[in-house]
């Protein structure tokens, strides 16, 4: 497993041991108390300057060496999902209901791993600034660290981000330039209409069938509003009404959530849903209402770090085990929000196809394979070396 000789086994056992503590005692958003208190302490003892309470329940920890005055971001999200654990090894959560099912306990690991090197080399000539963030999986942890004044706090010129990714051979790279994850809004449509019975449909304007024309046009909008080499996801996810069986409902609610990669494509999908939901409902009678809101900001990575990061990478996993302009994904991650402040790149590590790292994220059998830590851990350290070098 020792892959990199200048992380020795003994540090490689230590960071092994962080993340099993960490999956151990999953914490939800905003809520990492143990988290971030064990974060502090191990960067005191490393020996950073560490702030915490950033955003909540962040920690910021910085590392100074020469007199060089670049600084660069390292982030880290510390969060956890609300899923009960499926698995029956020895570092399974002990807390039913709360779960490291997106694998935030190994970024943790990964990043307080090259914080201890780069402490004990100070081998590089600038500050490093540590970000470990909250609340990722609401999408608002992100906001809080920044709202709460992190990169005026500790300036950086660049911000730089890793999650791992199941089906990705293990140790495997993949990044690219441009948009990498997609935004994510939410929608709610309601539909009213005239309730009454039904066996008298004449007599009352029926919310139901207004509401599933309108979910069967929604998905025009992809199929011929947007120009087809721009990407676009319209799910209804929730149909709801309360009725009786022989009864018409009086309203409908439509709930669900677009993904999409630009502004402006975000901006024709909301005006498209409000345009369609309204039309409809009014050439049957009904009225609807329609709110929107952006949750997720896509995550694009800016062409000169995406550069960096490949260059980077293919030093410390070689050329074959690089993808510099991978397919992005549709999901979402609110390091985006870092990335319309600062420059950046936000990357993927292979999990593995298969065996441990093989389980899908947010799955109650996923677990970080711990045959990675190393991978990012030398790939924070070159980077940092490349990024800040005496």
């Amino acid at each position: 497993m020792n892959s990199f000789p200048e992380i020795s086994q003994d540090v490689t056992d230590q960071i092994i041991s962080w993340r099993h503590d960490l999956h151990r005692h999953p914490e939800l958003g905003f809520e990492e108390k143990r988290t971030s208190a064990e974060v502090a302490r191990l960067l005191r003892e490393f020996g950073l300057e560490v702030h915490e309470k950033v955003g909540t329940t962040g920690v910021v920890g910085v590392l100074k060496a020469g007199d060089g005055d670049r600084a660069i971001g390292l982030r880290a999200d510390m969060d956890a999902l609300s899923i009960t654990e499926l698995n029956s090894f020895d570092h399974a959560s002990r807390h039913p209901g709360r779960m490291h099912a997106c694998g935030h306990d190994g970024h943790t690991a990964m990043l307080l791993g090259a914080a201890k090197l780069l402490a004990n080399s100070r081998d590089f000539n600038g500050t490093v600034v540590f970000i470990f963030q909250p609340a990722e999986e609401h999408g608002r942890g992100a906001l809080a660290m920044m709202e709460d004044g992190l990169f005026e706090r500790f300036p950086v010129e660049a911000v730089y981000g890793i999650h791992n990714m199941p089906s990705l051979p293990t140790g495997q790279i993949a990044l690219r330039r441009g948009p990498i994850m997609a935004c994510e809004d939410n929608f709610e449509i309601g539909v009213l209409g005239k309730g009454g019975h039904a066996a008298m449909p004449h007599l009352s304007i029926d919310p139901i069938l207004v509401a599933s024309e309108i979910v069967v046009a929604l998905q025009s909008i992809v199929s011929r509003s947007l120009n087809p080499l721009e990407n676009g996801v319209i799910s209804v996810t929730d149909f709801a009404v309360e009725a009786t069986r022989n009864v018409i409902p009086e309203r409908v609610t439509l709930r669900g959530d677009t993904r999409s990669f630009l502004p402006a494509v975000q901006d024709q999908i909301e005006a498209s849903m409000a345009r369609i939901s309204e039309g409809i409902s009014a050439a049957y009678g009904a009225t609807a209402s329609f709110s929107y809101s952006r949750e997720f900001a896509s995550t694009i990575n800016t062409a000169r770090e995406a550069d960096i990061v490949a260059a980077v990478a293919r030093e410390v996993v070689g050329e074959d085990n690089v993808q510099p302009d991978c397919l992005p994904l549709m999901a979402s991650e609110d390091f985006g929000f870092m990335l319309q402040r600062k420059p950046g790149c936000y990357l993927f590590l292979g999990n593995g196809g298969d065996g441990p790292g093989g389980c899908g994220l947010h799955s109650p059998h996923y677990d970080f394979n711990d045959d990675i830590l190393q991978t990012g851990v030398a790939f924070w350290l070159r980077l940092v070396r490349s990024q800040l070098s005496r």
